[in-house]
């Protein structure tokens, strides 16, 4: 069975571009192709941080994370080669919905005085990435079992070729971006 989301972007948001963009070609529409969500752990705290992360991050996502390493040996971080340094899942299809779906409708309205994200951290080839000051705002996660407080860069992929095809896709899809003054 698809996704909710995914039904909408096929009745509705498909579409509402076509007209509004006048594309000729059914692939010339924008549409979602990734998530990725992607933790940074400090390479100084203690070793088991990698670890807490990446099972907080297969709770919030649902799929098993991969650990990051670095890459280079540099002394004024105290970091060393191939030293665990974060976490991240790639999510793609029904399970980038359904995430996509839960991050609308649940998590982002749970931030404290939340009025929307801002419409400006495109990257100026469609993508959009966003920061999360705090895993607590996911449901998934249990208050009582955290041992720190750790944030999270969300980025969603798009096959948009400008920022405002893919500001009017994700306006379509529900993203809740604040509204300009």
């Amino acid at each position: 069975m698809k996704a909710r989301l995914y039904n909408k972007y096929v009745n509705e948001v498909v579409p509402a571009l076509k007209e509004k963009h006048r594309y000729t070609n059914v692939h010339q529409i924008p549409r979602m192709e990734k998530i990725v969500v992607n933790m940074g752990v400090s390479a100084s705290l203690e070793k088991t941080a990698v670890e807490d992360a990446a099972k907080d991050l297969a709770l919030i996502t649902g799929r098993k994370a991969a650990i990051s390493k670095s890459r280079h040996n540099i002394a004024n971080f105290k970091l060393r080669l191939n030293q665990p340094i974060g976490c991240r899942v790639t999510l793609r299809r029904e399970a980038m919905y359904e995430f996509f779906d839960r991050l609308v409708s649940v998590t982002l309205p749970r931030i404290r005085d939340f009025r929307g994200l801002s419409p400006r951290k495109f990257d100026g080839r469609g993508n959009y990435t966003f920061g999360v000051a705090d895993q607590t705002i996911f449901p998934e996660i249990e208050l009582d079992k955290i041992k720190r407080t750790q944030g999270m860069d969300i980025t969603i992929v798009t096959s948009a070729r400008k920022d405002n095809e893919a500001l009017d896709l994700l306006k379509l899809m529900g993203f809740p971006f604040a509204e300009a003054k």
